[in-house]
């Protein structure tokens, strides 16, 4: 691989209770692809913050070297000028920009004092092209998806020169196509020069694209390997120190009579006057996970947010809820019938990010925590130890912001929130995104435990192994329909595909 592009030697960096690193060395060879994986709060990001002046030099220990000269970055735009490019797993994106316009904010194009708006839209769809999204460059960056959101963030990194890049859990949005695209981009950077440092928690993409995989553990260097020398069962144990049998904790259970039904469901956006559900039909029962499956774009996340009344527009058809009907208008109707919903944007729509831990994981149950109408916070203290204790939740204690924990431990604080609130109907969206092999067995064996008490779940995933070994049964949604469902026995990766895609192979429907 010749000559080194990085190497990291002995770097320490503690925050107040915290050592998040510890002795790190970590070096990276030129043109290579060098995954980075670890459990949640291994210290993977911070690693990395330390590398693009995030934490700058000064609030750490050690040194590092670029190209065999030592740097010490001061500022992000430091590191930027040696041609380092990071794109974190939160977003950076300006919602109310065009996507043109996020993509070279801080490019010579958007710093001149009269802006070309023609040549910025015809260089804005060179670089969408590149990254095969076919969208219009004025379009809004707060009007895309999730998934389309981080795919303007992976182009935007490309617009400047870049010898290293940094993908903090690229693929946590995407969808099974969208990934495919994004590991032909780094294979086509790789083959120009470009080292990548890419960090996942989906070992299939470290398997096919990396040259050397590097793993941490509670914050210290375990080891680094060839690609060649290792499996993903390999990787998983140095991430969690022991051997994990199986990935899917799958668990047969008494499922009982319908919980939740939807009658003819349709959803009309209140902006665009489109149809985003065209009658849709399905059921849920007592204690089945129910995997909803399909494309970007298939109408997954409009269906049941629109049901828990958290989407804008026009909505026709019937919902049962314990055989009665449900009318609900906003989140709190929802809410107070029995119904909880995990966003897949758990930073917008599920946390309080300033806020604590205690206070977020019991802000939807407050009944639970109050005397007289008031908050009794030691009651308030007890309910958040029990249910963090029982995720098995990282963090210095429980008064830490939200804002300073890993993507994995915000997640189990959004699902402490709702499971504290004792839903009957509990709809995770996205519920594993960016979240470790460990973290997600955990979260996986928790699912198995509600649904053993009797909760209907409804996992809508874009990971089809997860969908395929957490599911009873699985619905396929397509342009807004439900295409067809399938039973666990029948499920597979093909026949879903099929239906999601509007095949008509291996098609038929299993009706309950």
């Amino acid at each position: 691989m010749g000559d080194y592009a990085l190497q990291m030697k002995g770097i320490t960096k503690e925050f107040p209770g915290v050592r998040a690193l510890d002795n790190v060395t970590f070096s990276v060879h030129k043109g290579e692809i060098h995954a980075l994986c670890g459990e949640n709060g291994a210290g993977k990001s911070t690693l990395m913050k330390v590398l693009s002046g995030v934490h700058p030099y000064g609030s750490y220990t050690g040194d590092i070297y670029v190209d065999g000269k030592k740097v010490e970055f001061r500022t992000i735009k430091e590191s930027q000028k040696v041609g380092i490019s990071i794109i974190y797993q939160e977003l950076a994106l300006i919602e109310e920009m065009s996507v043109a316009e996020n993509l070279f904010l801080s490019h010579d194009l958007m710093k001149r004092k009269v802006i070309d708006y023609n040549q910025l839209y015809a260089e804005s769809k060179k670089w969408l092209n590149y990254i095969g999204l076919d969208i219009d460059p004025r379009t809004k960056v707060g009007k895309l998806s999730v998934g389309k959101q981080q795919l303007i963030e992976i182009a935007k990194s490309l617009t400047k020169k870049t010898d290293i890049l940094i993908l903090d859990e690229p693929t946590a949005a995407l969808t099974e196509s969208d990934v495919e695209v994004l590991m032909d981009i780094l294979k086509d950077l790789k083959s120009k020069g470009v080292t990548c440092i890419y960090i996942s928690h989906k070992l299939g993409e470290v398997m096919e694209l990396a040259d050397h995989v590097t793993v941490l553990r509670d914050g210290q260097t375990i080891s680094t390997d060839p690609i060649g020398e290792l499996s993903e069962e390999k990787i998983v144990t140095k991430m969690v120190g022991r051997e994990l049998t199986e990935l899917f904790p799958y668990e047969p259970r008494q499922i009982g009579d319908n919980i939740l039904e939807v009658k003819n469901y349709s959803v009309i956006d209140s902006q665009t006057g489109k149809k985003v559900i065209d009658n849709a039909a399905f059921n849920l029962r007592k204690g089945e996970i129910l995997g909803i499956s399909g494309l970007m774009g298939a109408g997954r996340t409009e269906l049941f947010t629109s049901i828990f009344g958290g989407y804008e527009g026009k909505k026709e058809g019937t919902v049962l809820l314990e055989g009665k009907e449900l009318k609900v208008k906003k989140p709190s109707d929802a809410i107070n019938a029995g119904i909880a919903y995990v966003s897949e944007d758990r930073k917008r729509f599920g946390l309080v990010l300033g806020m604590d831990i205690k206070q977020n994981t019991t802000m939807a149950a407050l009944n639970k925590v109050m005397k007289f109408k008031l908050i009794d916070h030691n009651l308030e203290l007890q309910k958040s130890e029990e249910i963090t204790k029982k995720m098995k939740l990282k963090a210095p204690n429980l008064e830490t912001a939200v804002r300073q924990l890993s993507g994995g431990n915000q997640q189990k604080v959004v699902l402490s929130k709702w499971i504290l609130n004792n839903p009957k109907v509990l709809i995770l969206d996205e519920p594993t995104r960016g979240i470790d092999v460990g973290a997600k067995y955990e979260i996986y064996k928790i699912i198995n435990e509600l649904a053993e008490e009797g909760v209907g779940i409804v996992i809508i995933s874009s990971e089809l192994p997860e969908v395929l070994g957490m599911s009873d049964r699985v619905v396929v949604m397509s342009e807004g329909t439900v295409a067809g469902q399938f039973d666990r026995k029948k499920a597979t990766q093909e026949k879903i595909m099929a239906l999601a895609t509007g095949g008509k192979k291996d098609a038929k429907s299993t009706v309950h």
